[in-house]
């Protein structure tokens, strides 16, 4: 392995980590792609590569800590897909600055949403968790912002299942369950453009299974107020670089 992908290998560990605790791992991985010459396109896929396969590592974990699978997950697997195809389909078709005013919106709000809630908690929640009626159906515009843009992402889900009552690490779970359905049917319409590079990523992928898990294994020890803090500085941040980007 040379200089190069050893420092993306690091670095993906590290972004992987902090992105399945608070999401915005992105903002790492994708900027340090471009600036190594990585095309844009490339660096896309190969986050979604990346990713998809960590969140799924992170899946299995979830589910064989439990008695039996839960349907729910399989639920949210089923719409978060359609939702990543239809988020990578849609944006090959509009221009990115347009892309990067949905996203700031979308962030604006979740920031809104994390500030404004202050019944989280870390208490143990019913192990067959769901949301009912038609808010279950909200994970499908994460998907679709997940499919065809990506930071943030994470930080979303988070926050939408927080928000449904689940405590923070189950929310995490949850957002990890999600991040696979969309990565993986996104990756497939990006593999279909040609925009892809196995060596760039397999050692993503090594790198973000091993952030997954480890961030898995750390979450149950984080604060409600840490976690509080993780989500307001990633999605201040994602608002910053998207600002950056528009201006």
């Amino acid at each position: 392995m040379d200089s190069t992908m050893l420092l993306m290998f690091f670095l993906g560990i590290g972004a992987s980590f902090l992105g399945t605790l608070a999401g915005g791992g992105g903002l790492v991985t994708l900027p340090v792609m471009i600036f190594l010459g990585i095309p844009i396109q490339t660096g896309i896929a190969t986050n979604k590569f990346a990713s998809g396969l960590g969140s799924f590592s992170s899946v299995m974990y979830s589910l064989r800590r439990k008695k039996e699978p839960n349907q729910f997950y399989f639920f949210l697997i089923g719409l978060s897909i359609v939702g990543g195809a239809i988020g990578a389909l849609v944006t090959s078709m509009l221009p990115e600055k347009l892309m990067n005013i949905v996203a700031l919106v979308l962030l604006v709000f979740a920031l809104g949403l994390t500030l404004q809630k202050s019944r989280w908690t870390n208490e143990q929640q019913p192990q067959n968790v769901s949301v009912k009626g038609w808010k279950r159906y909200l994970p499908l515009g994460i998907g679709i912002y997940d499919g065809g843009f990506g930071p943030g992402s994470s930080t979303f889900a988070i926050i939408y299942f927080l928000n449904q009552g689940q405590n923070y690490v189950q929310s995490v779970q949850l957002a990890r369950v999600l991040n696979f359905g969309s990565c993986l049917s996104a990756f497939i319409i990006f593999y279909a453009t040609g925009h892809f590079k196995w060596d760039v990523a397999i050692t993503m992928a090594v790198a973000s299974i091993i952030g997954n898990q480890l961030g898995l294994r750390v979450a149950k020890y984080v604060s409600i107020k840490l976690a509080r803090t993780f989500l307001l500085s990633i999605s201040c941040l994602l608002v910053l670089q998207i600002v950056v980007k528009i201006i």
